[in-house]
């Protein structure tokens, strides 16, 4: 079997692609020409000796095979900028602030933390884990360097918008029969107000003239997932961070109204931030692009 070496602009080009759902936008996040991009896809399949790349609809989705590059490539590429941060950021040093909205703090903060760490031991981290509308408002005062976050409607001066990610409908792991089958008030649990999702499932459920009641309420993610793994009453999210007692459900069968997108942002204190927050804000992004769902990542190619 022939040895072969892949190139590491090739692979970074590649993940960058299917983690933004778009070669496009690839392209202009990594300052190349789309046809540059293209031929590096190219390259790419060439060395691999086999489709990475299959048709969909009017785009391109990845192939078995190409699934499994993607997860070596995110591997390798992570390898080499850990490597290349470890030997160039011996100098780093200072404090970072950090703010995660909830559901990202299991999913991705754990990889977020160690990955840094290990490249820049010497910078301190401080991590608030905390509602979006908090998050924009001490990334606002300067009390957050950056901040992930859905987008609750504040405007800030310096925010990346990440992805669109689909709202879903929560229920126990364990099915249970809603109360749309005996024409009852759907039970909800959600956090207390204000809150941008509480507010996405009452307007939803409204218009879809279905009558709803607020079973439980928290101020606290933990505590929704207890209420609804309990059968207390169903409640939106995304797919990003859910526990193995709750599920997503198909809208269909459930007999629920569709769900809008959510945008994921992330806010930053300056236009341009310091080494530091700069550095923990790339691998930030690069985790949470990760955590997306994987029909999320594979979207049309442009």
């Amino acid at each position: 079997m022939r040895r072969v070496t892949f190139d590491l602009d090739v692979l970074r080009s590649f993940v960058t692609g299917m983690e933004l759902g778009s070669f496009a936008k690839a392209a202009d996040r990594l300052g190349r020409s789309t046809s540059a991009v293209s031929a590096q896809l190219k390259k790419l399949e060439e060395q691999a000796a086999t489709p990475i790349f299959r048709k969909s609809g009017r785009g391109l989705a990845l192939t078995e095979a190409g699934e499994t590059m993607l997860g070596y490539a995110r591997r390798l590429i992570e390898l080499n900028d850990e490597a290349a941060s470890a030997i160039h950021g011996v100098e780093l040093e200072g404090w970072v602030r950090l703010g995660l909205q909830e559901d990202f703090g299991e999913a991705v903060l754990p990889d977020v933390l160690g990955r840094f760490a290990r490249a820049h031991p010497k910078v301190k981290i401080e991590a608030r884990i905390a509602r979006s509308h908090d998050l924009a408002e001490r990334v606002l005062s300067g009390s957050l360097d950056i901040a992930l976050a859905w987008h609750c409607g504040e405007t800030l001066p310096y925010s990346q918008h990440v992805a669109d990610v689909p709202m879903r409908w929560i229920g126990p792991a364990k099915r249970i029969e809603t109360s749309l089958r005996n024409s009852e008030p759907l039970p909800l649990a959600a956090l207390e107000a204000p809150c941008l999702l509480r507010t996405v499932a009452t307007e939803t459920l409204d218009r879809a003239g279905l009558s709803w009641r607020m079973a439980f309420s928290s101020p606290s993610l933990g505590g929704i997932w207890a209420a609804v793994a309990a059968g207390l009453g169903l409640t939106i999210r995304t797919d990003i961070g859910l526990p193995a007692s709750v599920s997503a459900m198909t809208p269909e069968i459930a007999g629920l109204p569709a769900l809008p997108k959510m945008a994921l942002v992330l806010h930053q204190k300056d236009a341009e931030l310091d080494p530091v927050a700069a550095r923990l804000a790339d691998i930030l992004l690069q985790a949470a692009l990760q955590a997306l769902p994987r029909d999320e990542r594979l979207k049309e190619v442009a």
